[in-house]
């Protein structure tokens, strides 16, 4: 009998051997994979609609991914153009509906509101003299301003006093999106999930933004996988407003049902809740003029006493410290009560438009995410 020796030809030892090295590789790089992923932070940016997620997703952009680049500066100047539109639309659209309505101060103007309530449809629309015109004759009426003064009672969006602007000739010139103050306070609609990746100190971060409107809310769900850390944000001057959804469910009590509703979910129990209390500014310019006071839409408050963890931004008046600590309080108030020891909330006063707020916000939120991080892995 013949002695059974290896009967595999030389082409097909090669072929193995190629193949071994090729299997090396893959699994080399899938534990390459494998290392990055875990050591990635990834941030799911949560709240109701228009609280200024994607204005904390721009800065983002701005501290850690060098910016916007030249085309995507010039869509931005698209969207406030048509922010500015949208604007004046609502706000002239708003006189007749209100209770009681609001008259022109000049009633000649009303040809003026008819042109400007003609252009409603006109989604792309070019930007001529004559709407520059009609709109800036329009917002120097008092009557205009006065409908302005009560958007509360209406659905208008946070930037629309950059109507001020046409209070200058060739108002786009001033669009300022080079030094971004302006792209930041442009309002885009978010649908969908979008997501931002940057590093910080050689530390990778994704950030997730996900539509807040309640359409959107279903989406939500795909991204809870893996999560390090939630990042809550709550408009806090919207006291007084109510959700475009319904014309009627006050938006700061949307936000707190939210957040009870997340804080509460059973597949995020063991994720950590970083609460941006966000628009700080607009809270202190609403509680500093007097005309909605918040114990009216909120009563307890007229029960609230400053808490003496209270730390005051210098020279900031004690009526905005307790009205925003009071907010503050309301959702620790959630997420005390059902607390379980194994997620947490940290609270931070923000103003998403502020570059410099966001850098130092975030600066000291990062030693958070990095102790979540390690607690996610078991390694802390």
């Amino acid at each position: 009998m013949g002695c059974l020796g290896n009967s595999k030809t030389e082409d097909q030892r090669n072929e193995e051997k190629v193949q071994r090295e090729a299997n090396k590789k893959i699994e080399k790089q899938l534990q390459k994979d494998k290392q990055l992923y875990r050591a990635t932070h990834r941030l799911l940016l949560l709240g109701a609609g228009e609280s200024g997620k994607s204005t904390i997703v721009k800065q983002m952009r701005i501290l850690h991914v060098n910016g916007f680049n030249a085309e995507e500066k010039k869509q931005k100047i698209h969207d406030i153009k048509n922010n500015i539109k949208e604007a004046i639309e609502t706000i002239v659209a708003a006189m007749s509906t209100l209770t009681p309505p609001v008259q022109l101060a000049s009633p000649h103007n009303q040809y003026r509101i008819e042109y400007v309530l003609n252009l409603v449809s006109q989604k792309d629309y070019e930007f001529t003299s004559e709407f520059y015109e009609n709109a800036k004759t329009l917002w120097q009426d008092e009557g205009v301003r006065v409908c302005f003064e009560r958007s509360n009672e209406y659905q208008l969006i946070d930037c629309a006093d950059m109507l001020t602007v046409l209070d200058h000739q060739l108002f786009i010139i001033l669009i300022d999106v080079d030094k971004y103050k302006d792209l930041l306070r442009c309002r885009v609609l978010t649908s969908g999930i979008f997501e931002t990746r940057f590093q910080v100190d050689k530390v990778n971060f994704h950030m997730f933004d996900v539509g807040g409107q309640r359409d959107e809310r279903r989406k939500w769900i795909q991204c809870f996988n893996d999560v390090t850390a939630i990042i809550f944000v709550v408009a806090s001057s919207s006291y007084n407003m109510v959700i475009r959804e319904d014309n009627q469910t006050n938006r700061l009590q949307e936000a707190l049902n939210l957040f009870k509703n997340i804080w509460n979910n059973r597949w995020l129990r063991t994720i950590s809740v970083i609460l941006f209390l966000n628009k700080q500014d607009l809270l202190a310019e609403k509680v500093l003029a007097g005309k909605s006071k918040i114990e009216e839409y909120f009563p307890e408050f007229a029960r609230y006493t400053t808490p003496d963890d209270a730390t005051p931004e210098a020279g900031e008046d004690p009526r905005v410290t307790r009205a925003k600590y009071f907010i503050r309080d309301e959702f620790l108030r959630i997420s005390t009560a059902s607390g379980d020891g194994r997620h947490y909330c940290y609270p931070h006063f923000t103003c998403a438009v502020d570059t410099e707020n966001i850098r130092r916000v975030f600066n000291d939120c990062r030693d958070i995410i990095q102790r979540m991080h390690l607690r996610q892995y078991e390694l802390l």
